[in-house]
């Protein structure tokens, strides 16, 4: 299917995608990590101070480069989603999707009818560049990605049936929340999580979906991709400022 999303279309392609956390919620560090050349970028709703406004905001500095941006909005809910999209989000990662009827609502909540329930009010929105793109109404669904993110025990004991319903088109693993679910809260890297995660990988890749992942380990987010991840992110943008400023301070602090 032919998609003007080149995130959702080197997916399709089957071409791997290496991607950045966004966490700091400002346009100016997201400028910043937009010149650094991932292939895409999540600015992150659900555990960082985004709203409406600073995503907009950060949506429209990245606009100008050519890495794409993912959204992850705190929630599925059908009204953040369509706020989400009308200001421009192509590509969504819904966080605790937990059965396969929760994704086909998701499913419906990015497309719009008939084939959906998305409020139809692109005329003033930012996404048909205020009603500059004629057709937006009729190519919005097949631009839009959807990816859900498994991070729960029933997710995995459903995840056959989510990676299997039409209209979602990457399935992604959230270590962290998924090692607490099993009993290991803190701790991705016990041995029964990562089993966990390598099996979850094998089951999205054999449903014919592209699977992702984050992992702020080098090692680590190479082995995810080895066994077969698709659009990995590889670091978060607080991460590496903690991580280089700490290293500095060190260095000269260290030595007084």
């Amino acid at each position: 299917m032919a998609t003007d999303n080149p995130f959702k279309a080197a997916l399709q392609a089957d071409r791997r995608q290496i991607g950045l956390w966004l966490s700091m919620a400002n346009p100016y560090s997201a400028e910043i990590c937009a010149n650094t050349g991932f292939d895409w970028v999540l600015i992150d709703g659900e555990h960082s101070p985004n709203d409406l406004r600073s995503i907009l905001g950060q949506l429209q500095v990245l606009a100008a480069h050519p890495v794409h941006a993912v959204v992850r909005p705190p929630a599925g809910e059908t009204y953040m989603i369509k706020q989400l999209l009308d200001i421009g989000a192509q590509t969504l990662l819904v966080p605790m999707v937990d059965t396969a009827e929760q994704a086909r609502q998701l499913v419906a909540a990015v497309r719009y009818p008939p084939e959906g329930i998305r409020g139809v009010g692109a005329r003033l929105a930012r996404a048909s560049g205020f009603n500059a793109q004629a057709d937006y109404l009729r190519i919005a669904n097949d631009r839009t990605c959807l990816l859900v993110q498994i991070e729960s025990v029933a997710g995995l004991e459903n995840l056959d049936e989510i990676a299997r319903v039409d209209g979602v088109d990457g399935v992604f693993i959230g270590p962290s929340d998924l090692s607490a679910a099993l009993g290991y809260i803190g701790n991705a890297a016990h041995p029964t999580v990562q089993a966990a995660i390598a099996d979850a990988l094998a089951r999205i890749a054999a449903a014919g979906k592209p699977s992702g992942i984050l992992s702020l380990n080098p090692d680590e987010a190479q082995r995810y991709i080895d066994l077969g991840a698709r659009f990995i992110a590889v670091g978060a943008d607080v991460a590496l400022l903690t991580q280089a400023a700490r290293a500095l301070s060190a260095r000269f602090t260290q030595a007084r």
